[in-house]
């Protein structure tokens, strides 16, 4: 043990969301964990979804079944097969737990990935997983919560070298460290199943989470109220929202132009394209729906720049029925 020396970063001792989780470097192999532990063989996933688990379901030699959803983010007549498991992601939290208690009673054998959830529990004796990295300024991390063990010591992962491009953000502009957002997502792809790294669980023992959950529920609220109105999507308001799903027509040209502004909404499921047939509902809610901002970084104040940007340009409306508000 060395004792001197220059200080190193600063250690935080705040409590911790979902202290009680299995504590691991990545979603996909908080996936990993439960096809090991649980000898999964065979699963069911959602058509609307990236290619983020392939890689983990191929090296466990895992056969894949796809299955749809309506706007609601809810199954669409589906029935599991025998030895066969049920991959349910919450899609901007729109799936409340008395839902997800309906699928536990009717499947039983089920994975609930709340990667857009983090605020959402856990129900007793699910499966569930948590991304960190979706939610806070952190390079890597998940939890899991699962009431079997794997029956080997797992390594620890080191996070030091992946943090320049938050770091960097930090002082300077997204777009300048951008590529090298993409080269850590990138890296996951090879990662092998660790546990959390120090740096990681020392970041969220940071976290003011209730200030987290409050912000991006409010932020939420105010698009909702100025947006609704002309979304495709009914939506609830969940507990620290992940984004604001806007699904509209021409989203996908409106994507480019809210770029241009300077106002950067993702495609999250690239790879639904190379799944589904142009005609599928997933094919053009890929395409359509604008995942907006409404994280702990902004505001009030912010949501209106996303509003009237929206609803402007070069003097023409882009959303017909929006509340304008300056």
């Amino acid at each position: 043990m060395e004792i001197g020396g220059y200080i190193e970063f600063e250690r935080y001792h705040k409590g911790m969301l979902h202290e009680e989780a299995l504590k691991l470097n990545c979603g996909r192999n908080a996936l990993a964990y439960l096809l090991e532990a649980k000898k999964i063989r065979a699963i069911a996933m959602p058509k609307f979804m990236c290619d983020s688990c392939d890689r983990v379901l191929k090296q466990y030699h895992v056969s894949v079944r796809y299955y749809s959803i309506g706007l609601d983010f809810k199954l669409v007549n589906f029935d599991l097969l025998d030895n066969e498991w049920l991959y349910v992601v919450n899609f901007y939290g729109q799936l409340s737990n008395d839902y997800i208690q309906e699928l536990k009673n009717k499947y039983d054998r089920i994975i609930v990935d709340e990667a857009q959830a983090y605020f959402q529990l856990p129900i007793e004796g699910v499966d569930t997983l948590y991304t960190c990295r979706k939610f806070f300024g952190v390079s890597d991390g998940a939890l899991l919560y699962t009431d079997t063990q794997l029956d080997r010591e797992l390594p620890q992962d080191e996070s030091f070298d992946r943090m320049r491009f938050l770091l960097g953000r930090f002082e300077r502009t997204a777009s300048e460290f951008y590529s090298e957002y993409v080269d850590n997502n990138r890296l996951f792809e090879k990662e092998q199943l660790k546990k959390m790294s120090k740096l990681t669980e020392n970041l969220l023992r940071g976290i003011d989470y209730d200030m987290v959950k409050n912000k991006r529920k409010e932020n939420f609220l105010y698009l909702h109220e100025k947006l609704g109105n002309d979304n495709k999507l009914a939506l609830t308001v969940p507990d620290g929202a992940f984004m604001y799903p806007m699904y509209i027509e021409n989203g996908d040209e409106i994507r480019k132009f809210l770029q241009a502004e300077k106002i950067y909404i993702p495609t999250l499921w690239p790879s639904v394209f190379e799944r589904c047939d142009k005609d599928e509902p997933e094919y053009d809610m890929a395409r359509n729906i604008l995942p907006l901002p409404v994280d702990q970084r902004y505001d009030i104040d912010d949501m209106k720049k996303i509003v009237y940007t929206l609803i402007h340009r070069e003097g023409e409306r882009l959303v017909y029925g929006c509340k304008e508000d300056r």
